[in-house]
């Protein structure tokens, strides 16, 4: 099983320098909210790409604490892009001293978010978003706050199935990521090109994606 889990590791990599390729992207334009919206989406990608590494070298419960954090900035980037006033995204970009940053703290949590989006991200997206909160939100939030499955699987072990899902419900978080890039950059001119990602790296993706 332990060689299944390497396996699946090395074609995670593969699939992270495709994603690597879309990331070089720009934005369609300077206007704050895109800038802000791709930052977010480096965001994702970087603990998307840390998350492999944990998993990597067998600090298994840091890795699933940080796939929470990925959703986390893939949604914050989602809202950013589709939901945020202009003013706030202004604030978020261009300032930063205690104030600002003690003001910044009061935005809208997950499942404000969540419900902000409903009608104005793509709905395939939002269908996406809403099966890893339905499914994942809450046993991850455990590794982050040091809860039961934080307790249970470090005394007792990681199974490696399990490891899999998560390193696939990432991949997956990767790829939404990865998309939005794309629509950041108002790229149009290969709109085939994240469907043939999902459809090569299928063996590694959640089968939602597949």
């Amino acid at each position: 099983m332990a060689s299944q889990l390497d396996e699946l590791l090395m074609r995670s990599a593969e699939l992270e320098q495709e994603l690597v390729e879309v990331f070089s992207s720009p934005p369609a334009n300077s206007t704050d909210r895109l800038a802000a919206s791709r930052i977010m989406c480096g965001v994702a990608f970087e603990h998307a790409e840390s998350a492999k590494i944990l998993i990597a070298t067998g600090n298994f419960t840091s890795a699933l604490g940080i796939v929470r954090l990925q959703y986390e900035a893939l949604l914050r980037a989602f809202w950013l892009l589709f939901c945020a006033t202009d003013a706030i995204v202004s604030k978020l970009l261009n300032e930063f001293s205690r104030e600002s940053v003690g003001a910044n703290e009061k935005l809208p949590m997950q499942a404000e978010m969540m419900a902000s989006l409903e009608g104005k991200a793509p709905a395939d997206a939002m269908m996406a978003l809403r099966s890893f909160k339905d499914h994942s939100w809450k046993p991850l939030s455990s590794y982050v706050h040091g809860g039961a499955h934080a307790l249970h699987r470090r005394g007792k072990g990681y199974p490696i199935v399990l490891l899999q899902q998560v390193l696939k419900a990432s991949n997956g978080l990767g790829t939404m990521t990865a998309n939005l890039v794309l629509v950041i950059a108002g790229d149009e001119t290969n709109p085939g090109l994240m469907r043939r990602i999902q459809e090569q790296y299928r063996d590694c993706l959640p089968a939602l994606q597949c």
